[in-house]
């Protein structure tokens, strides 16, 4: 070998040991950086427990985690590690972190997202029964409404700790109260879609730089269904046969699709309604949300105008609305017994409770009574975060736009809502999972298309629906039914 292809050799062998020592080097460190378990005083192992949670991390969240931690050490011994995934992704993202065997220890879930029913069947996350017979487990049990915990209950174990708030499903009418009172619009009037019509016309002539209905990606409308498995279920007025339908074959949706692509024809409806991404910018007359008691005051605050709201139809108790939030434990976790401690400390200790959910006294909130908070420059946001995802919301604050009696409000709102003829039943989809999957990549081929008004419905309804057949969904209505008539013959 010549002088100078042996100087190359050496320097690239030289370049290639520094390279590999560096590597060597940041891999150490970010395993050191990762090890977050430290020892207090008393020389015990402080944990810190991993949590998965949705929505996007707040602004200021670096300056309310570390009180967190100081609250959390100094009562339970344990810290917190709070990871946000946006809502969008937190299904997909959450399934990947499941599926690889990672060791977190608490997760958001819900019948929407994170898959409570399904991750529960599959073992990803740890029952709760014994725990919540311990004593503080029963002091947890006594904070939440029964009903909560019995939509929690698969096959007579529990996996998740549920959230204390709406426990109906009530899709509304959100409507800019600017426009209401302009054109003295009888917004407690209308309900259907067909009740809109002929004040989304008066909008689409007389303003044209404001959408008359605003959808956006992740609009659907099913407010006369109860989906057991999207989009599989009861009709809501059953009335006790407990008949599985596929939601796409009912005339009832035809009929709602077909306003919607009417309504996209007359340019009612905004034209990237497929698309488009909740942008609170968009000039916009009415969307649709999913109510509770004082919804529009939560809703006027985040979109910085007023709102007011009509409910579509009445607030239904489903299978999916009493599981709407939940925190679950890992079962890969090796601090069950830990995070179970803060999942009580959490959902019973105002304080704890009130800190993550409106950040810090005297920074982002004052206190204008002992329940009542005033939110301190609320249009900066600085500190914005769903609260329904953290625990019990009966024991936060309440803002100075709403009257201290909200929570005793909710408790009345829960109590007079409709219950699903099919509430209580638990579909065991472990015969039909290949086909689930497939029909879950169907419907995000179609789903949203089709609800956006902007395709022609004949056409892409019968598309979705021979696709959906070809991917088994006749197995899966037929499985669904024989398990929810062996439910029907233990009611009788």
């Amino acid at each position: 070998m010549g002088k100078t292809k042996f100087s190359k050799m050496k320097k690239f062998m030289t370049l290639l040991a520094t390279t590999l020592m560096s590597m060597l080097a940041l891999v150490f460190l970010t395993s050191c950086g990762q090890s977050t378990d430290k020892v207090g005083s008393n020389g015990e192992k402080i944990p810190t427990l991993t949590w998965y949670t949705i929505g996007l991390q707040p602004k200021d969240f670096d300056k309310v985690l570390p009180e967190v931690n100081k609250y959390v050490e100094e009562k339970i011994g344990a810290n917190v590690n709070i990871k946000f995934i946006d809502f969008g992704d937190y299904t997909q993202k959450m399934s990947i972190i499941i599926n690889s065997g990672e060791d977190y220890d608490l997760a958001f879930t819900s019948s929407w997202a994170g898959d409570y029913l399904g991750n529960s069947r599959k073992g990803a996350f740890a029952g709760l029964n014994d725990l919540l017979e311990t004593e503080s487990g029963q002091k947890l049990k006594d904070t939440i409404d029964p009903r909560f915990w019995e939509g929690a209950t698969i096959d007579g174990e529990i996996y998740g700790v549920p959230t204390q708030k709406e426990l109906g499903s009530a899709p509304t009418w959100v409507f800019t109260k600017e426009y209401v009172d302009k054109y003295n619009i009888p917004y407690q009037d209308i309900h259907s879609l067909e009740d809109l019509e002929p004040w989304l016309k008066v909008i689409k002539e007389n303003e044209p730089g404001v959408v008359p209905l605003y959808i956006t990606k992740g609009f659907s409308y099913t407010v006369f269904f109860d989906q057991l498995v999207d989009p599989v279920g009861v009709e809501v007025n059953d009335d006790g046969n407990l008949t599985i339908k596929n939601m796409f074959e009912t005339e009832e949706m035809k009929k709602n699709l077909e306003t919607l692509r009417r309504f996209y024809q007359l340019g009612y409806i905004n034209a990237d309604s497929a698309t488009a991404q909740d942008d609170k910018s968009v000039k916009r007359f009415v969307t649709k949300g999913d109510g509770q008691p004082y919804a529009d005051k939560i809703w006027s605050k985040d979109l910085g105008y007023e709102v007011v709201t009509s409910p579509i139809v009445d607030t239904l108790i489903t299978n999916g609305s009493s599981t709407g939030a939940l925190t679950a434990i890992s079962s890969n976790s090796k601090n069950k017994e830990k995070a179970f401690e803060f999942l009580v400390l959490l959902n019973t200790d105002p304080y704890l409770r009130n800190l993550l959910n409106y950040g810090l006294e005297g920074v982002h909130y004052e206190k204008v009574s002992d329940k009542t908070i005033k939110l301190i420059n609320p249009e900066q946001k600085r500190y914005e975060i769903p609260y329904f995802s953290l625990g019990n919301m009966f024991i936060t604050y309440v803002l100075d736009t709403e009257p201290e009696t909200k929570w005793e409000e909710f408790k009345a709102f829960n109590d007079e809502a409709q219950v699903s003829p099919a509430l209580g039943f638990k579909f065991d989809s472990s015969k039909v999972t290949s086909e689930l999957a497939a029909i879950n990549n169907v419907l995000e081929e179609f789903k949203q298309t089709l609800y956006s008004g902007s395709v022609d419905i004949d056409e892409y309804l019968g598309k979705l629906n021979a696709k959906l057949k070809e991917q088994g969904i006749d197995r899966v209505i037929a499985e669904m039914q024989t398990q929810i008539d062996e439910l029907k013959k233990t009611q009788k």
